[in-house]
């Protein structure tokens, strides 16, 4: 069943049905303007009625904030409460109603904010609710097709597929457009820039602020510039601070706030019980490569001239889709990035419940040699029985075994592979 939002499907729909249908509550995260509203909107006015409030209205904020107990007594059946992270209170009193009547799919919950990072959060409704994160759109979702190229790769089933040619042009496209709903109704570069200014705005002078309860966070957007220019590189706030000249103390805690916004995204290393040999820094993503491109000025020209920023923006891209992919996949995943102190590294890792290894590499050229595969039999070294295979994604058009377990793939196959299951 296709579930439509705005005319575009959005994938997570079923995995959400799935958690409503068996959690008293369940939380669907995700930075501002994914599209959570909208997809809650849908759920509650058909496959899962419910009463819909949000606490972007300032008379609902005021009473969730004055008496949660009471605000939420008020409530009969299910209830969907968008952006309840600006009433912190409500989380006791939530917790309260759902262990005296503790049905599944009573309270759907949306945020802009990562509840795992807010501790009175998390704490007050661990084991009692589901979390989920909505992403901007992916390229599938785009295109309004299902592809899933993560349980096809997990299934051993991507190497007789071809790929759909996908020019310079065309990618650079995808790269500058990004996935945030909104770009879609924008045609021209200038009134997408006019938006990212003014969602950035927004986020900060408001949804940090009032994580943050201070005002004046003058340096997050110099910050978040820098960040930008730095993505897929290795966290160093001690480089960051001397940069910014701000205190590292200070530094960490801007950081979390841009994580728990979900603007910024860690990738952590992968270790296993490999000592000192594995560089244990995790590396820094952005969210989307449109708003990657506004905070850094990107066109079509600068990525076509600048191989190796072109190439960091393939990166990150790659990294959200994967993520984004991961979030309604078969396969239970996690990514990390891999790189031992000699210099080999692999761009991503991901690793299944049975600890069992692909290795995904990025690269923004036409051609693939036998020494862009370096890094992955590193980690074929290093994880031996456990790894499965590993890729080298490129912006060519045809599938090249290099091994029996090693493939040069269209990165275009990630978006358009059809699901095998």
């Amino acid at each position: 069943m296709a579930y439509i939002v705005d005319m575009v499907p959005r994938h997570i729909a079923p995995a959400l049905l799935a958690a409503l249908a068996d959690n008293p509550v369940v939380f669907l995260s995700g930075a501002r303007q994914t599209g959570k509203t909208t997809l809650v909107k849908h759920l509650a006015s058909s496959e899962h009625p419910s009463r819909y409030l949000t606490l972007d209205d300032a008379v609902v904020l005021s009473a969730a904030r004055h008496d949660p107990t009471g605000f939420l007594a008020g409530l009969k059946g299910p209830v969907v409460l968008d952006e309840v992270q600006r009433a912190p209170e409500l989380f006791l009193a939530i917790k309260a109603e759902v262990d005296r009547s503790p049905q599944p799919g009573r309270f759907l919950l949306t945020g802009s904010a990562d509840v795992l990072l807010l501790p009175q959060v998390s704490e007050a409704l661990a084991g009692r609710m589901e979390i989920l994160t909505l992403w901007p759109f992916s390229q599938d979702e785009m295109a309004g097709t299902q592809a899933n190229f993560l349980d096809a790769l997990w299934a051993g089933l991507v190497r007789p597929f071809g790929g759909p040619a996908e020019d310079g042009p065309s990618l650079r496209a995808r790269l500058l457009l990004g996935g945030y709903p909104p770009m879609l109704s924008r045609s021209t570069s200038e009134r997408r820039r006019a938006w990212f200014g003014s969602y950035i705005t927004t986020i900060l002078q408001r949804d940090v602020r009032d994580l943050a309860h201070i005002e004046g966070l003058t340096a997050l957007p110099r910050l978040l510039s820098l960040l930008a220019a730095r993505s897929c590189s290795l966290l160093n706030f001690a480089e960051l601070s001397r940069t910014v000249a701000i205190p590292q103390s200070t530094l960490k805690r801007y950081f979390t706030l841009l994580e728990t916004t979900f603007l910024i995204q860690l990738l952590p290393a992968w270790s296993s019980n490999l000592g000192k040999r594995l560089v244990k820094s995790p590396k820094i993503l952005l969210n989307d490569t449109g708003l990657s491109a506004y905070l850094l000025g990107l066109n079509d020209e600068r990525l076509e001239s600048d191989p190796a920023l072109m190439g960091a923006v393939l990166e990150n891209f790659v990294n959200m889709e994967v993520r984004k992919q991961m979030s309604w996949s078969q396969t239970h995943l996690q990514a990390f990035h891999f790189r031992v102190q000699t210099g080999q590294e692999v761009d991503l890792v991901l690793e299944d419940a049975a600890g069992n290894i692909v290795g995904i590499e990025v690269k923004a050229s036409q051609t693939v040699t036998a020494r862009d595969f370096r890094g992955l039999r590193t980690l074929a070294e290093v994880t031996r029985r456990r790894f499965q295979r590993g890729v080298v994604f490129y912006t060519g058009s045809t599938s090249v075994p290099f091994a029996p377990n090693l493939h040069a793939l269209p990165v275009s196959l990630l978006w358009s592979l059809p699901c095998p299951l």
